[in-house]
Order: structure tokens, then C-alpha cells, then sequence
């Protein structure tokens, strides 16, 4: 398969890569009560984006990402990813579309007792479709692309958290998904840990042109990573909009706007960076013709 670039895919009649239609989930309590985690939501995701989920807890945001491989089935409404109604299709068939959404967890699902390579190559060799050569090259070239090709032969109980994560992303690419699904990547991480990562998902997406969708509850992650957001409250999509266009439009939610104040904030540290800088540069123009 051959990936576009991010900006393939991006005109204003381009179809979707992603396209919830009036998806509804609830679930059952134990109380005999019902929980509506998903009240009737659409919303399209185009080729080649970084779109944020996020949400209070409980707004239905790891719901909804779910939804989008039906690891959890709507109650009503439509799901197509690359064109697929994944409603209609047979156990196989989802199966084998499923090969086509990378899906990255909080805590790594690794398996412990299987070498970094074995752990990139399983979702390769569960399927049965590649010679050893074939799996041998791609999961070498996932390890580079994520930065860990030294540690092929190491043990998830020798790797930091993460470390563990980068092994995680590197097999949800193996099969060479055209959506990448990440559930709070970065919650369990440290700080730096984060910011490396982020550059790592960032560097992925601009090379082989793989939609990210990412759910998180930490705004600098979407400001750092992400091209658009959806802000959910209690099972709604209650506001949609691009992060860098910060002071376009007023924003509905105190999420939204604590998202547009983070960019602003990213916006005068930039500005004042390059002011601070311009005198220095420009010294050193005087003293080469000195």
C-alpha cells in the first residue's frame, strides 16, 4: 500500500478516510440502569489528519474512538473507514478491514514474553499473508521509524514506559493501517517521555500520511500534536474546530478556549523567541564584513 502525504485527501470534496453517522452507544449498569455513552454523533475525519478527542471523564471520548474499529458495536447509526460501512461486514470481513486500523493502548499491550521484533511481526504473522523475508524487512523498517531499531532483540521487561509505547505504535503499523486509533498514549508517561513521543506520532504522520486519532484528556497534547479537535460532553460532540486557528471564532467550551489560549501562548513565546534572536543574527552579518 502506498500512503499518501498529509495533505492528500484534504480538498473540500475529497470523501472522508473516517465518517461516523448518527452513532449511538449505551451501556448497561449493574444498577439496572442504562448509560448513554454515545448520544447519535456524526462526524467525518479526513485523510492524512491528527484530530483530538477529548473530554471530560465519562464525555464517551474512548467510546467513541472504539467505535471506529467496532471494538465496541453502535447501537445505531453507520461507520465507514476507507470507504467500508463497517456495520454490515461478517466477522472476516471485519477481520481483515481491521488490518487497515492501527490501534495504540495506555498500557503498551505487549507481549511479555516475545522479543521487540516478535511483538512487531505478530500482527503480521496472525494473518499468514507474508513470507519470513517480508516480515523480517517490515518490522525493521517500523522499529526505524519509530527509533528503536538497536533494541529489536530486547524484552518489554527491559524497556522504559516509553520505549514500550514506541514498540506498541511500531506494531499497530506493521500491517500498514491508513488509520492509526491512539487511547490516552500518553497518560502513562513522564513529561520529556511525552514530548518524544509526540514527536515520534508527528514524524510518522508527515512521512507515510497516516490519519492519527487521538483521545487524550491533556489539552497540550492537542495543541502540540493536533491539526483538529472535537470536544465531547456527555456522549455530544459540542464543538469542532482547527487548533492553530486560535481567535477566529468564539469558542463554545471552556476546553476550547483553554486550547486557543495554549496556542496564543505558543504563538508570543515564538514571536518573542525570533526578536530575541534577530539581534544576534544580525551581529554576525556586521562582523563577516568586518
Amino acid at each position: 500500500m502506498t500512503h499518501p502525504t498529509p495533505d492528500q485527501g484534504r480538498g473540500a470534496h475529497a470523501a472522508p478516510v473516517i465518517r461516523l453517522q448518527s452513532v449511538q452507544k449505551s451501556f448497561a449498569l449493574p444498577n439496572g440502569e442504562v448509560f448513554d455513552a454515545v448520544h447519535s454523533l456524526s462526524l467525518d475525519i479526513q485523510q492524512g489528519d491528527v484530530f483530538g478527542l477529548i473530554g471530560k471523564s465519562g464525555a464517551g471520548k474512548s467510546t467513541l474512538l472504539r467505535l471506529i474499529n467496532l471494538l465496541e458495536r453502535p447501537d445505531a447509526g453507520r461507520v465507514f473507514v476507507g470507504g467500508r460501512d463497517l456495520t454490515t461486514l461478517s466477522r472476516s470481513e471485519l477481520r481483515d478491514t481491521r488490518q487497515n486500523i492501527g490501534m495504540i493502548f495506555q498500557q503498551f499491550n505487549l507481549l511479555q514474553n516475545a522479543t521487540v521484533f516478535d511483538n512487531v511481526a505478530f500482527p503480521l504473522k496472525i494473518h499468514g499473508r507474508h513470507s519470513k523475508a517480508e516480515i523480517d524487512a517490515r518490522v525493521r523498517e517500523c522499529l526505524v521509524l519509530v527509533g528503536l531499531a538497536e533494541k529489536i532483540d530486547t524484552y518489554p521487561a527491559q524497556l522504559s514506559g516509553g520505549q514500550k509505547q514506541r514498540v506498541a505504535i511500531a506494531r499497530a503499523l506493521a500491517p500498514r493501517p491508513q488509520v492509526l486509533l491512539c487511547d490516552e498514549p500518553t497518560s502513562a508517561l513522564d513529561s520529556e517521555t511525552t514530548r518524544s513521543l509526540l514527536e515520534t506520532l508527528r514524524d510518522i504522520n508527515q512521512k507515510i500520511g497516516v490519519t492519527i486519532v487521538i483521545v487524550t484528556h491533556e489539552l497540550s497534547v492537542v495543541e502540540v500534536l493536533c491539526r483538529n479537535v472535537a470536544i465531547l460532553e456527555k456522549g455530544r460532540l459540542v464543538e469542532q474546530f482547527a487548533v492553530d486557528a486560535a481567535g477566529d471564532a468564539e469558542r463554545k467550551t471552556a476546553l476550547g478556549r483553554e486550547i486557543d489560549e495554549l496556542v496564543r501562548r505558543r504563538e508570543r513565546e515564538a514571536r518573542e523567541s525570533r526578536v530575541q534572536q534577530a539581534p544576534a543574527q544580525f551581529g554576525a552579518q556586521e562582523l563577516a564584513y568586518v
